[in-house]
Order: C-alpha cells, then structure tokens, then sequence
C-alpha cells in the first residue's frame, strides 16, 4: 500500500515514514506541502494519504500548504495528525482555539469510541501530545472520536468522506498503541495496492589506491603526556580525547596532525560559500560546499584496516560551526564555519585494551615514509616524559561578559514562550555568549579542563590561529563499520550534591521531573526523526530513554537512538540529514531556527555545532559542542543556554545557563564581570 505523507516543515515526519513504512509494507512519498501542487500530488494517485503535524496555525496558508487541498479533493482515505487533525476541523467548518493547558511531550490517557481508527484499542491508553492549539467549535460534518478526561478533542472523523484527525502523535516513542492506529487506518483505505519500490543501492566504487600502515604498541602510553611531546607546539593538531573513558560511553581517544604527503587543512565561509583548501604548500580556492569536499575526498581516499578495532583510521577532524545550518544567514561568524585537518598520521590510544596503535595512511610512493614516521613515532612515545601537572589557572584572571544581560536574556525567554504558547513551536533551545578579551595557553588551559571536567567526547583542536576546548559530554553521531548510526541526545540538567545522599536526591528528581523528561522526549522523537531520513525502514529504536548520567559538575538525562544507515545513504548523509543536533535547536528544527535568529543577537559560531572525524573507512564520530571554550586572536568565547519548554521559568532558565558554563569558566580562572547581568544568579 502506497501512502503519501505531506510534511508540514515538521521535525516528526520521519517517524510517521518508518511507523507507516513498516505497517504498509511500503515506503511512504514524503512530500514538503509547499513542493507541489494537488493536480501534481493527484497525479501520483496514492492509496491513501498522511497529514503530518507541524508549527503554527490551520488557518494560515504558508503553515499548511497544500494540505487544505488534500483534505477538500483528495478522494482517497486522509489522516491528519496534530496541525493535519486541525486542518481537517478547520475545512470542514470548526474553530481551533488556545488548549487549557500547553502539552509538549507531555502524556495523556486517551478515551474513545473504539470504532475505525480505534477499533481493538484499550480506553485510556496513553499517547504523547505536542500542541498549544485545540479544535473548538466542531463543525456538524465531522463526529468526535477521541477525547482526554478535561474535554479535549482528541480525535475526529468526516460523516460522509474517509477523513480522520488525531490530536496526538502515534508515532511518539512514549505514545502505546500507535502501531495498532496506523494498522487500523492501512484497514480503512479501499484502494489498490502497488508494489514496492526497490531501494535504491550503493553502486561500488573502484579500489582505492590508499594503503593503512600501522604498529600496535602493547605498552600503555599516557595520552596528555604523548600530546604535550609530540604535538605541543604544532599549528594544526587534534586530539580527540575520551578523558572519561568508560564502557558505553567512549573507549579510543586519537591525536593527529595533516603531516604527511595526504594531509590538508581546510575551512569554509558560509557566507561567500568559499572553501579554502591547503595542501603541500599551495592553497586553493573554491565555491564547493564543505561536506561535498569531504565526501568527494573520502571516497577518492577510501581505506581501512579491517583487523583494527578502530573506527578512525585516517581523515578529517575538526568542527563544523553552527551557521553551517543555512537558512537566511542572519549571523556570520567571525570564524571560519567549518575547519578540519586531514589526519594522514593519527595516534590512538585503547583505553579499554591499554594498547596504542599508530597509523600512516600512504598512496604512490608514499609507502616508504608511513613506515619511516611509524618507527619514528613509537620512538618518540616510548622516550615521552610525563607531563608536569599543568599549572592551576589564576582564579579571577579573565573576565567574561554575557552577550545579552540578564534582563535582555530573561526577555528572549519570554519571547519563547509566547511562540510556544501561539503553537509555533514545542521547545526552543536558547543559548548566549560568554566573552573575554583575554588570551590563554590553549594546551595548558585544556590541560586544566580535562582535569576538572573529565568527558567522553572531549577534545582540543588547534586550527591555525584558532584552538577549540571542549569538554562535552553529548554524542551527535556515530556511524560505525557496520553501518549502525547512534546519537546520544541530551536534554535535562540538574546541579551535583555536595553529599553522596544529596547527590543521589539530584538524580532522582532529574530522572522523575516532568519538565526535563518533557524536554527530552521533544528532543528524543526530533533525533529519531532526522536519522528515519537515512536509516533503513523499522530500524530506528530506542534501547535507553531518558537514563541520568553524571559528571564532574551536573547530572545529565541522556536517550540513546540508534538505526541502521541504508545502503545508498554515507555518514555525511546522516550529518546533512541530522545537523545541527536537534538539542541544540528544538522543535519543529525548522520553525525554530528562524526563531532563534530572531532572538539571539549574534553568531553561535563554533558553539553548538559538531566536532570529531570523518574516516577514510566511511564511519563517522561527532560530538554536540557544548561545554567548550573557543580561543582566537579576537578573544575568548563560552556558549552556553538551555531549552525552553512551555512551564519554564525565566529565573531558573537564566541559572541553568550560568551553571552550564561553570565548569569552563573555573577551568580558566575565569569569572564573570559584575554588574546587572547578575542580579538573581546562584552561583
């Protein structure tokens, strides 16, 4: 059965593709609802079509497109979901009005008639709601199907025409019997069935010409100390450094620099869409897109050592900076937007094994200096004094000044939740800049960092004139040898206990706290979401929600996602199809993002973007960047925000933020300028 789902600009649409997917036996057509017009979408005579939700009002044209259309010919079967629901009330007669009460990953227990769409399912099941809007006034055409206790409208169904709404989302990883609702409405569609597509595949490339030479130590090297010798006083160098190495959660940590024949170094502007690549001393110009560059060069430097257990065997490392995102260009960074290093010569250090492993990528006549830095290297780790603690920062030596004040900050608060109220929005991720006209050590304050907030995904990348310090502890993507694609999302924090009994206290209410688990789920459907557009049909799942994670300074309420990436989709297809990371947005991401721009008054730049490698054997590890000091001729930048959700508080909200940034300000003896900014924080 062959179903075409018109996406509302949503950020759950996807899940709707793999729950219908899987039911149908068949792949939806997904169709953006301003792409083409009915007379186009009639004529590819679907057997029955999906109104996804999405931001905004029924009523207005630019929200919902060419479903007012759909919903008034289509002459096949029609479901409406959230907006599509409305929409459905709306043409046929009805109000929508304000709902009660704002209910953004919240739940409710949903009763009905256990007729059509509801036949066989339990009263007072509970599904996941997303909205701030409700029918009102239900119009003589259409029958009430479903509703919740307090009398909201929680399903509908035309009279005379095969047009259903729900209120609710089926497909929410918390909604229970969604799949019997979509079977229910497969069932009411009396139309022919086709055949199913055949899904497009990978059609393989030549051999590469690229060689992987590479050592196994068996003797444990400290990674700090092997940084500091063999990389201290590089220009360009990365270190991707799992300095909280622990079973689930990170297990390698690589170091590297563009040093041999294959290395470059590249950056990227937005906004001139200029790519400036450095190679064996020249430097060339371009307009090609930054990830069709690493793409392209990827495939034409395709390699791997299958009997390693790594998954970075060699290739780019580095950031991509939040304006990467596209859109209307509101802010431009003075930083590149994206900067990576191609690591032909790479360390990584087995922390699970206690074993390191060096690696020379070679092509041509290469051969002979990838064994020659190989001897060279292991020589140089073996005589590698340990590093003499790094000297403690100064407290009070740099002073960082928030972009927006606390009244400005409290402000674009509020102007969220005005948007998330009117039902443009379910969750807005709002975030600032702490600044600094000072200058540090970049390695000696990573160093410090390190010791003070150990993290999975941590790092310390010297780009030239610019060094990022991260500490994060949220994983955007991971995509290994298997083809198997997992994210990591973030969304709920709380402050650590002095005491191990109120230690434990914190945790507890985090992982019960209806806000944050709220947060989270908006969070946890956006992520699924975005990998159903790479991933193989049926396989995105959930294996731990909502689970609380804790480190040096916060507990964090952390969901892993995981899929399987189709066979005609790459790593940097999951990144274009995912970025940036949905906790650093909110959701519809769409919708929100023009809001962001709106609000906040400057570039994110390095911050809440990605940062990690892309490898030569197609896998892919990134982190969010969160936690993380970016260091510049210009000065010194912190971001730092949280999410607002409907029942936010602006003076708890602003608090977060300021603790969020903590643990990097401590690190670098930073503190805040006083002044008016911080009336009302805690710390």
């Amino acid at each position: 059965m062959r179903t075409l789902l018109i996406d509302n600009h949503d950020s759950f649409t996807f899940n709707l593709f793999h729950l219908l997917g899987e039911v149908n036996g068949d792949e939806p057509i997904v169709v953006r609802n301003d792409e083409l017009t009915w007379q186009e979408l009639a004529a590819l005579r679907p057997d029955n079509i999906v109104i996804s939700p999405g931001p905004g009002r029924p009523e207005r044209a630019r929200d919902v497109g060419v479903s007012t259309a759909a919903l008034e010919h289509a002459q096949v079967p029609v479901l409406g979901v959230c907006l599509g629901h409305q929409a459905l009330a709306h043409v046929s007669g009805g109000t929508i009005r304000h709902a009660p009460e704002v209910m953004h990953g919240r739940t409710s227990a949903i009763h009905h008639d256990g007729l059509g769409l509801f036949a066989g399912m339990p009263q007072g099941f509970d599904a996941v709601r997303y909205h701030s809007l409700v029918v009102g006034i239900v119009p003589a055409d259409l029958r009430v199907t479903a509703w919740t206790l307090d009398h909201v409208v929680m399903g509908l169904e035309h009279r005379a025409r095969p047009l259903w709404g729900v209120q609710f989302h089926p497909e929410s990883i918390c909604t229970e019997h969604g799949r019997t609702l979509a079977r229910n409405f497969r069932d009411l569609t009396h139309a022919r069935r086709r055949a199913p597509r055949p899904v497009p595949r990978h059609t393989r490339r030549p051999a590469s010409a690229v060689r992987i030479h590479h050592r196994t130590l068996e003797r444990w090297c400290d990674p700090e100390s092997a940084f500091v010798a063999l990389y201290g006083g590089r220009e360009h160098a990365v270190w991707l450094d799992s300095s909280l190495a622990e079973p689930g959660l990170a297990r390698f940590s690589f170091m590297g620099a563009p040093e041999g024949p294959l290395g470059q170094v590249v950056r990227y502007d937005v906004a001139t869409g200029e790519l400036t690549v450095q190679r064996a001393g020249k430097l060339v110009r371009s307009h090609e897109h930054v990830l069709d560059y690493c793409e392209r060069e990827l495939a034409r430097l395709r390699a791997d050592a299958p009997e390693l257990p790594l998954n970075f065997t060699g290739g780019f490392a580095g950031y991509l900076g939040y304006e990467l995102k596209g859109g209307e260009g509101v802010h431009r960074s003075a930083l590149p937007d994206a900067a990576l290093v191609f690591c032909d010569r790479l360390i990584a250090f087995d922390h699970e094994r206690r074993r390191v492993h060096l690696l020379a990528l070679a092509a041509g006549d290469g051969e002979a200096a990838a064994r020659a830095w190989l001897a060279s290297t292991e020589r140089e780790l073996l005589d590698a004094p340990d590093a003499p603690p790094p000297t403690p920062p100064t407290a009070g030596a740099l002073s960082f000044t928030p972009r927006e004040d606390r009244d400005t900050y409290l402000a674009n608060i509020d102007a969220c939740l005005h948007e998330i109220f009117e039902g443009e929005t379910y969750e807005v991720c709002l975030t600032t800049e702490l600044y600094s006209d000072g200058a540090i050590d970049a390695l000696a304050a990573y160093r410090a960092l390190r010791a003070r907030n150990p993290a999975p995904y941590a790092a310390l990348l010297r780009l030239g004139d610019v060094s990022v310090l991260s500490s994060s502890p949220e994983r955007f993507l991971r995509v290994d040898r298997e083809r198997s694609v997992e994210s990591k999302p973030i969304k709920g924090t709380a402050r650590r206990g002095l005491y191990p009994t109120e230690d434990a206290y914190r945790a507890a209410a985090l992982r019960a706290d209806e806000k944050s688990r709220a947060e989270n789920l908006m969070i946890v459907d956006l992520v699924r979401n975005d990998l159903g557009r790479v991933c193989e049909l049926g396989s995105v799942e959930v294996p731990a929600l909502m689970a609380v994670e804790s480190y040096a300074t916060v507990h964090q309420l952390v969901t892993t996602v995981r899929g399987r990436l189709r066979e005609d989709a790459s790593a940097i297809d999951c990144i274009r199809a995912a970025f940036p990371g949905g906790s650093m947005t909110g959701a519809p991401k769409q919708r929100t993002l023009e809001i962001i721009d709106r609000l906040e008054a400057g570039p994110r730049g390095v911050y809440s973007g990605v940062l990690g490698f892309l490898s030569v054997n197609g896998t892919a590890d990134l982190s969010i960047v969160i936690r993380t000091l970016v260091a510049s001729p210009d000065g010194l930048r912190i971001g730092s925000g949280g999410a607002i959700v409907a029942g936010s508080d602006p003076d708890d909200e602003h608090d977060e933020m300021l603790l969020k940034a903590r643990a990097v300000l401590e690190a670098v003896g930073g503190t805040l300028a006083a002044g008016p900014q911080l009336a009302g924080a805690t710390h």
